[in-house]
């Protein structure tokens, strides 16, 4: 460029623009002769408090004068016959001599602004170093720049920019509901500000949204507090946007609130504490200015005291680079083609064999018994049927009779069997033994329930058929007829109400009235309390009401065995056979009972430590008598005297068998829990000074503690893991109690083998280095032979909607974590109140999640080195990645919580069981 000069400039304190007159030769603007043009240098500055200068920005541009229409040439005028050219290259030639000018243009203006800002300086001795000083550190912000221009291509990039969404719906009729919600919302035809949030779906997030509304608003340079429908639609349009882009510039705007395109630390805070509102994380909320100075810490290493849009940017792409702990499984190339082989295409025939060959694998013990069972009832009820069939009574009262003396048949039969599932004592000891084997333990309580179904059926067909057709048919039959019954019912024919006041009708109807009190109160509408009843009828609902009329079955038995020998048509002892069904059975468990009665006396235990946890939890850590032996995974009834002398709960032990004391964690769900927890707040001291803010009481407390009885322990399907290769534990909020006694146990195991190795290599180190010859000197310094376990990995998953849930088990997470060095165990924590990763309302939760973790290896939600996750597991995904890391292996997947899971995990350990050569086998805990 030619006759370019820089004019003298005066010295402003924002943005100066300095223009530069510049004439154009027909050779280098090929498109004009003569077209004069303006050119700009745009500089901005900031003026310090310390009256320092900050250079921020120099940028060039071109301003063509088109107004003086008088002084342009056609271009064609211009042209030279010798100098043909094609548009696209004048074109270029053109922009790289005026990018090449404005270079020089800016590298000229910064010289001589650095001379001006010298002589601008005055009395400040230091004022060059000072100028070099903000030279480097914007320097140094724009190489970091340079260097943060990701490339979106990569994986985790890509999962970033499918995140940060706003509306996680992705219907495709999700306007028509929004605009629904404004016809429904909508005042003369505009919505309010306090409605935006209830109207686009975010109700539970409403000061979220209000945010959201307010930069939205500011986009548009208004402040309104209320919108019209195609307002509403423009805001929505740019809410549901699949750019990335649009989505962070959202983002930036709502915590942007000056709108000068930069974030303060303070600014960071609040949105900080509106994502921690919007997620209810309490905790977080207290922390925000702590977490805010750590982002500002990471993203503002020059200390300018603001971070950028850019910034942010790097920061939500690459938090995938932070968070490389507790890591999801890998696959395996291997694995995974042999898990798909169960995929390919099969016949129609062969794929109903396979699930049928799977069905019978994962459910053959419980086919057995339950067909044994059936067969047996079949077995005594066509028995007496055709017994009775023989008799006279059959001629007169017909195929009522039948049905009845058959279905009683089966009930005196259910009604001694249903004792046996309920003997905890008998269950536990059977479990360990070679029976354990062919018999479906863990279903105990299901069969008991599947039993007292039968029973309901057998009743119903009993005593239906007396009352409604064998009285009515034996009250209407003739004289002769009636003859041959004289010596059954007497010389004089009965009438109905003889029949139903006899012993017979009178203990018949009083074990109707019983059981169905029993059975009513034992479904999960009123043992759970899920009915809500008018006082005073809300007391008949509850675990208390359910545990009070199950001790009617007392009653039921002494009337049963009165019924049973007050039979009209039997008159032989012997063949009155109701006592002998139930002897065994009612002695076994009247046995059970005495052995618990005796051994909760015997085992007196004293309370080593209280705590009473968010939550509503209360831990009770106490003595373990020397002849309390128990497994990991199993259970104890425990009983406050002071609360109620009668009631025993069942809480599994969180204490492995390794530890010196017993712990159960109780989580206030009922009458009883919320009494225990009352009775021990009030002798629970306040923490300590440096001590955490957990009500606690020990020994050492002023006030005596309750006293406390315990009977156990009893089996569950959780003791058996070590059975398994691999374990998966699924735990629900308080369901994660059996679990953590596993991970203890798993961890001391672990802890010895490892010292078993430790032992071994210093004792054939000893060996070498004593050069001793004789190989029986050799094997006695060796080691014993080390126990190795069966499982080689454990995979915990626990599920909870609170932050403070995480405080139950903190100490045990955190020792898993620091020493379990091979990475046997796998931890997963997943906060159910917090936002799936990927929206908006946890974006910035993530990053400081992230960033916390790699600056201090402390989780921000859990405080422990396991990460909490957000939202629910995707279980789907979870069992597809056993499978192909753990090709061919047996898992043993244990949960414990919600039925609504329970079935779910277990129809996928059927679904997959059926696709590869992985197997799951799934157990449910059942109290």
């Amino acid at each position: 460029m030619r006759g370019g000069t820089l004019p003298t400039h005066e010295r402003r304190w924002a943005s100066d623009s300095i223009p530069a007159k510049t004439t154009l030769s027909s050779t280098t603007s090929p498109g004009t002769e003569s077209n004069s043009a303006e050119e700009f240098v745009e500089v901005t500055l900031d003026l310090q408090d310390d009256d320092t200068i900050i250079l921020r920005r120099v940028e060039t541009g071109t301003v063509f004068n088109v107004d003086d229409g008088a002084d342009t040439a056609p271009a064609s005028a211009s042209r030279s016959p010798n100098n043909k050219r094609s548009p696209s290259n004048r074109l270029r030639q053109f922009s790289q001599e005026l990018k090449a000018e404005a270079v020089a243009k800016a590298k000229q203006f910064s010289q001589e602004l650095k001379a001006e800002l010298r002589k601008f300086s005055w009395g400040h001795g230091h004022a060059s170093q000072t100028i070099t000083g903000f030279d480097s550190v914007l320097a140094a912000r724009a190489l970091r720049r340079q260097r943060a221009e990701l490339d979106r291509s990569r994986p985790g990039a890509q999962k970033a920019l499918r995140g940060l969404r706003f509306i996680s719906s992705n219907k495709a009729n999700a306007w028509e509901e929004v605009e629904t919600n404004f016809n429904k919302l909508a005042k003369d035809g505009f919505l309010l500000r306090s409605d935006f949030a209830q109207c686009i779906g975010m109700k539970d997030s409403k000061e979220f949204a209000s945010e959201m509304f307010d930069a939205l608003s500011r986009r548009r340079r208004l402040k309104v507090e209320k919108i019209s429908k195609d307002e509403l639609y423009e805001y929505w349009s740019q809410i549901t946007d699949q750019s990335f882009d649009s989505r962070l510039q959202i983002f930036f705007d709502m915590v942007n609130k000056k709108e000068d395109g930069r974030i303060t630390e303070v600014e960071v805070k609040e949105i900080i504490m509106l994502s921690a509102s919007a997620n209810k994380l309490s905790t977080l909320k207290e922390q925000a200015e702590e977490y805010a100075a750590l982002i500002m810490e990471e993203l503002d290493p020059e200390r300018l005291g603001y971070i950028e849009l850019w910034q942010l940017e790097t920061l939500l792409l690459q938090k995938d680079t932070y968070l490389n702990y507790s890591q999801a499984l890998s696959y395996t190339s291997q694995a995974l083609s042999q898990n798909l082989q169960g995929l390919r295409n099969r016949s129609r025939l062969r794929r109903m064999s396979r699930k049928l060959l799977c069905y019978l694998e994962e459910n053959w013990k419980r086919i057995w018994v339950v067909s044994l069972w059936i067969m047996i009832m079949i077995g005594l009820f066509t028995w007496k049927f055709f017994q009775y069939k023989q008799k006279n009574a059959f001629k007169v009262m017909g195929y009522c009779l039948l049905t009845a003396k058959g279905a009683a048949e089966t009930l005196k039969f259910n009604m001694a069997l249903i004792l046996l599932p309920v003997c905890r004592n008998t269950i536990t000891w059977l479990r360990s033994t070679k029976l354990g084997l062919f018999v479906p333990f863990d279903d105990n309580i299901n069969f008991h329930k599947t039993i007292a179904a039968a029973i309901v059926i057998g009743v119903i067909l009993h005593a239906g058929n007396h009352f409604a057709c064998d009285f009515p048919k034996l009250i209407k039959s003739s004289t002769e007829d009636y003859n041959i019954l004289i010596n059954d019912f007497g010389s004089q024919k009965p009438t109905y109400i003889d029949l139903v006041k006899g012993a017979e009708g009178v203990t018949g109807l009083l074990m109707i009235i019983c059981m169905t009190v029993a059975f009513t109160l034992a479904t999960k509408w009123f043992r759970r309390n899920l009915i809500n009843l008018p006082k005073p009828f809300d007391r008949i609902s509850g675990f208390n009401a359910f545990w009070y009329s199950h001790h009617l079955f007392v009653v039921v038995y002494v009337l049963l065995i009165i019924h049973g020998v007050s039979l009209y048509l039997v008159h032989i002892w012997y063949l009155k056979t109701t006592w002998m069904y139930l002897a065994v059975p009612v002695l076994l468990y009247a046995g059970e009972r005495t052995l618990r009665f005796f051994r909760s006396g015997f085992y007196t235990v004293r309370l080593l430590k209280v705590a009473i946890y968010p939550g509503g939890v209360l831990t009770l850590q106490m003595s373990k008598p020397p002849q309390f032996r128990y497994r990991s995974g199993q259970y104890m009834f425990l009983q406050c005297p002071a609360v109620s002398p009668f009631e025993w709960h069942p809480f599994s032990i969180t204490s492995a068998p390794g530890d010196y004391y017993l712990s159960v964690h109780i989580r206030q769900l009922g009458d009883w829990t919320q009494e225990l927890k009352r009775l021990f707040s009030e002798v629970c001291e306040p923490p300590a000074a440096g001590k955490s803010g957990l009500l606690r009481a020990d020994e050492t407390t002023k006030k005596s503690l309750p006293k406390l009885l315990i009977d156990g322990p009893y089996g569950a399907p959780a003791q058996d893991y070590q059975k398994y290769d691999v374990l998966l534990l699924v735990g629900l909020g308080i369901g994660a109690t059996p679990f953590i006694s596993i991970l203890k146990d798993l961890l001391n195991n672990i802890v010895k083998m490892e010292q078993a190795d430790s032992a071994s290599d210093t004792s054939r180190t000893s060996d070498l280095s004593i050069g001793s010859n004789d190989s029986t000197t050799s094997n006695s310094i060796s080691p014993k032979q080390k126990k190795t376990l069966k499982t080689t990995n454990a995979y915990f998953y626990w599920v909870t909607k609170e932050q403070g849930s995480f405080d139950w088990f903190k100490g045990v997470m955190d020792e898993v974590a620091g020493l379990d060095q091979r990475g046997f165990i796998e931890m997963h924590n997943y906060l159910t109140s917090v936002y799936e990763e990927g929206d908006a309302r946890s974006a910035l939760i993530t990053m400081v999640q992230a960033l916390n973790h790699a600056k201090n290896g402390v989780d921000i939600l859990s405080g422990t080195r396991v990460r909490t996750h957000f939202a629910r597991p995707k279980w789907k995904n979870v069992l597809s990645k056993l499978s192909s890391k753990h090709s061919s292996a047996r898992i043993g997947v244990f949960y414990c919580g919600a039925p609504v899971l329970a079935k779910e995990l277990s129809k996928l350990c059927y679904e997959f069981n059926q696709k590869g050569s992985t197997k799951f086998e799934f157990h449910k805990e059942h109290f």
